[in-house]
Formats: C-alpha cells, sequence, structure tokens
C-alpha cells in the first residue's frame, strides 16, 4: 500500500466533482508532508508516471487542475466515477471498481469487424519490391545517380 493511498480514499468518498484543495489540506489527509518536488507545477500533473502521488489521484477517478504553487492550492476534478464494494459480511472494503471504460467510448468501435487470416505477417511489407524501384509505379532506372521512372 502506498504512503499517498490515504489521499486516494478521501477523494473516492467525495460526493462532488471538484475538490478544492490545499497542500497543507493533502498533507493533514496524508499525515505526512509532501515532498519539495511540490513547488513544481510538473509534480501536480496528471502522468500516471509522474510520481506515486499522482497514481493516487487517477486511480481515485480525478485529475488536478487550477495548481497555484504560490498559493499552494490546487482543484481535484473528477474525470470518472469510482466505486467502492463491501464484500459480503461487511469488513474491509474491496479495491475501487471503475463505474465506466477509462478510454474514450469511441475507442475500439470497429472490434470484431476486422480479421486478420491466420498466417499472415501484419509486419511485413505489402510490397516485395524495394522502395528505391518501382515506387512511382514503373520500373525504375537508376543512371547516373539520378532515379528515372520508365513505364
Amino acid at each position: 500500500m502506498s504512503k499517498y493511498a490515504p489521499l486516494k480514499d478521501f477523494l473516492v468518498a467525495q460526493n462532488v466533482d471538484r475538490v478544492p484543495m490545499s497542500f497543507a489540506e493533502i498533507e493533514r489527509v496524508l499525515n505526512l508532508p509532501l515532498p519539495a518536488s511540490k513547488q513544481y507545477p510538473a509534480w501536480w500533473s496528471n502522468n500516471p508516471s509522474n510520481n506515486p502521488m499522482t497514481r493516487e489521484w487517477l486511480e481515485a477517478g480525478f485529475e488536478t487542475e487550477s495548481v497555484n504553487i504560490g498559493s499552494g492550492k490546487l482543484v481535484f476534478r473528477r474525470v470518472r466515477k469510482v466505486t467502492v464494494s463491501v464484500p459480503p459480511g461487511g469488513g474491509a472494503p474491496a479495491a475501487p471498481k471503475e463505474a465506466r471504460q477509462d478510454r474514450h467510448p469511441g475507442f475500439g468501435f470497429m472490434k470484431g469487424l476486422i480479421t486478420i487470416e491466420a498466417g499472415f505477417d501484419v509486419t511485413k511489407p505489402f510490397d516485395d519490391e524495394p522502395w528505391d524501384r518501382g515506387y512511382l509505379g514503373g520500373e525504375a532506372d537508376a543512371r547516373d545517380g539520378k532515379l528515372a521512372v520508365r513505364k
């Protein structure tokens, strides 16, 4: 479990789409100080490979916006709804599940419409002709260092 997991739990529990917070409030939620890199806007970017804390707010379904380093404030904006399932008989909640896909609804709309024949190598060029011969629709002739096309 990440030391930044309390932020994810806090954000998942919110019932609003925008959660304004100061850096001090985030530190209270985490019960630890933010690193010195909090002073750089890039640290607050929504790139999942940026830092471990970024992954926590993204997994909670939020992104950062309106980051103001000078005032030490930002807004977490909900981009997708995350639900927490409770196992039968109570106990600790299971990991959050996304309520909808993480990608654009149009992505994959052609799934099942394209068939690749067995044994077909999709990485092999369609054309066995080298690019320097026949590329312009005819038979190429390279004389005197010039490329001429013969038809």
